[in-house]
């Protein structure tokens, strides 16, 4: 694309990225799309992408072919889209090696109708749907409103040109027509709250920002993301890294600073990829540089790769990493909206609050504010994991109650379980009962319940799941990634977990109970950053709600959902035990005795009771069970 030097280009631009748009997806090629984020790569996308091309080479069709990112429907992955001259684009789900062939020979070779067809895209077709579904019809879509997440799974990531096709950069271009106060009341009317976990409102984060005296101003794009289940960053820089982009030169504008730094995770090489080719696209393009669309705006953005430490999501630690220092929190006034980065003024948002704002500038602060409730306008990307028939990536109105979110979208819990629960706002987050399900997804009313929206992770727990090992987890992994420079989190943390490896193993008190919530009560006050206040959130929530659980490990020696390995044991039906020694070939520590082809038994002192001998036995036989307490061989 040659540069763009004033806005006027822009529109020329646009048509010429429309021109392009409707010859690849209206014209007399058939077009297959493939979900190349790195939900669709795990699933084995590549092999029916790369075999349908083989396949359709040999046969001599020629085709076009377009790697998009996350459409959100990660369950259904791998994704292929595929569109015939004349027909409407059909998305199919799960499509293996063998699907990949048999749709390539009865849609594209023998002109054919092909099964499990998802639902079309209107977005990829041109002209009607005629009688198929659109895709947006999908139990898991229908109840969407896609803003931040509507290019995903739609665009091309490495293609600018879609990008402007579908309206990119002519926010940024309506912003430079405006006053940076003008962009910063935009936003403020929106009602736009950090989608980082804070919910602190962006517009006047930005005004303490541009107000702030300093000869020289940064921004940063939060892209740390670390929280345990959590996908949603990431899936927006894989899949429309271009919105992220267009976002930091609006708020660039707005606070008046000329150089921007991206912090995004290592662990993240698709999406540091895409956000490269993106920036040298732009920079290309002449949005960014100096003197932006001929508007005498200078803007550039560095990229910076963190090293993976969880701390560095937490603002200070994470500019400190850019300075070159450990990553370390630092206590707050002065607040980085004055002394930031290098001690000069520095905003910092998020990559969801800033992909959402050329929405907000190009439709107007009124129309985002329009979806939500109370003080929680908008939207929110949610990351669905867990016990859920449909785990993925969705975007719904602030508002919507948990019910809805895990039932009607994410289809419930799989096997016809019971849902326990809902840990919402990752390991700072806390465990909300299925009691309590009909509460709004809102900053208020999730903090009332004694958790957090956080950045938008979402993970649901079925009734086998113990919560006090949940508690485990989530604890054992802030613990283990404390920066270790404030008391009540180094030293606080590992006492709560000692104690609650206590109760998991049938070694606690009443006593201790008492003393772990206490040690939380203590944590959540005097830690210095939000990774120490937030890390005792699981275990007072589970206290809160599900303390009869945990005093059921500590009176009675008993974990309900038997995932406690020190309240369990693996026995042997010596009745049913033939003797096969296919749990002797499993067992990694010898702990089962016995000669072959006679009744083996399990040394329950040298046990770790993993399990593999009770996937390894036959399924006729099924000797092997794993039960509550200290179990002796059964005669």
């Amino acid at each position: 694309m040659r540069r763009i030097k004033d806005p006027s280009r822009l529109e020329d631009a646009k048509a010429e990225a429309k021109a392009s748009w409707n010859s690849l997806f209206c014209g007399d090629r058939p077009i297959v799309c493939t979900g190349m984020s790195t939900c669709g790569i795990s699933a084995g996308a590549r092999e029916p992408r790369d075999l349908m091309r083989s396949l359709l080479s040999e046969e001599g069709l020629e085709a076009k072919y377009v790697d998009v990112g996350c459409l959100g429907l990660c369950y259904s992955e791998p994704l292929l889209y595929i569109k015939k001259p004349g027909r409407p684009m059909i998305c199919y789900g799960n499509v293996s090696p063998k699907t990949a062939r048999s749709l390539a020979r009865s849609i594209l070779i023998n002109d054919e109708s092909g099964d499990s067809a998802l639902g079309a895209i209107p977005e990829l077709s041109c002209g009607e749907i005629s009688s198929i579904p659109s895709i947006w019809e999908h139990p898991m879509l229908k109840s969407q409103v896609r803003i931040a997440l509507k290019n995903c799974g739609i665009i091309d990531p490495e293609n600018l040109g879609h990008y402007i096709a579908r309206g990119g950069y002519a926010a940024l271009a309506k912003t430079i027509g405006i006053t940076p106060e003008a962009v910063i009341e935009e936003v403020k009317t929106s009602g736009l709250r950090g989608r980082g976990g804070a919910g602190f409102p962006t517009g006047m984060k930005w005004e303490f920002c541009r107000k702030s005296k300093g000869d020289e101003k940064y921004l940063i794009c939060n892209a740390d993301e670390g929280d345990p289940g959590a996908f949603m960053d990431r899936s927006v820089l894989e899949g429309d890294p271009h919105a992220v982009i267009e976002g930091m030169l609006i708020a660039a504008y707005a606070i008046g600073c000329t150089q921007g730094f991206i912090y995004c995770r290592a662990e993240y090489p698709l999406a540091l990829r895409r956000l490269e080719v993106a920036l040298q696209q732009a920079k290309d393009a002449g949005f960014l540089g100096e003197n932006i669309l001929g508007s005498g705006f200078d803007f550039d953005i560095t990229i910076k790769e963190g090293a993976g430490a969880f701390v560095c999501g937490e603002e200070t630690a994470l500019m400190a990493s850019i300075e070159g220092k450990r990553g370390m929190p630092r206590t707050r006034p002065p607040f980085p909206a004055n002394a930031g980065l290098w001690s000069k003024p520095t905003n910092i948002n998020n990559v969801e609050t800033l992909a959402n704002l050329p929405s907000i500038i190009d439709k107007g602060g009124k129309w985002y504010s329009a979806f939500g409730i109370g003080r929680s306008r908008g939207t929110k990307t949610l990351a669905l994991a867990g016990a859920i028939n449909r785990p993925g990536l969705i975007e719904v109105p602030m508002g919507m109650n948990l019910r809805q979110i895990i039932f009607d979208i994410g289809g419930g819990v799989p096997g016809g379980k019971a849902c326990k629960g809902v840990l919402t706002g990752g390991p700072s987050g806390g465990c909300i009962p299925a009691s309590n399900l009909d509460i709004p997804m809102d900053y208020e009313a999730i903090t009332q319940a004694g958790s957090i929206v956080g950045s938008g992770s979402m993970i649901v727990i079925d009734e086998d799941t113990c919560i006090v090992d949940l508690a485990r987890f989530f604890l054992a992994f802030t613990q283990r990634e404390s920066c270790g420079k404030c008391t009540p989190c180094r030293i606080g943390t590992k006492q709560m977990l000692g104690l609650l490896e206590k109760i998991t193993q049938g070694q606690a008190t009443n006593a201790d109970l008492a003393k772990l919530e206490a040690v939380a009560q203590a944590v959540r006050s005097g830690s210095l950053c939000g990774l120490g206040a937030g890390s005792p959130n699981p275990v007072l929530t589970s206290l809160r709600y599900f303390r009869p659980e945990y005093e059921e490990h500590i009176v009675h020696k008993h974990c309900p959902s038997m995932a406690c390995s020190g309240l369990t044991s693996h026995s042997i039906d010596q009745s049913k035990c033939k003797g096969c020694g296919l749990c002797v070939e499993a067992c990694p520590v010898g702990a089962i005795l016995g000669d072959h082809k006679k009744p083996h038994r399990i040394d329950q002192e040298r046990c770790i009771k993993c399990g593999a001998c009770i996937l390894a036995c036959p399924g006729k036989f099924s000797a092997i069970s794993k039960r509550s307490g200290a179990v002796l061989e059964v005669a």
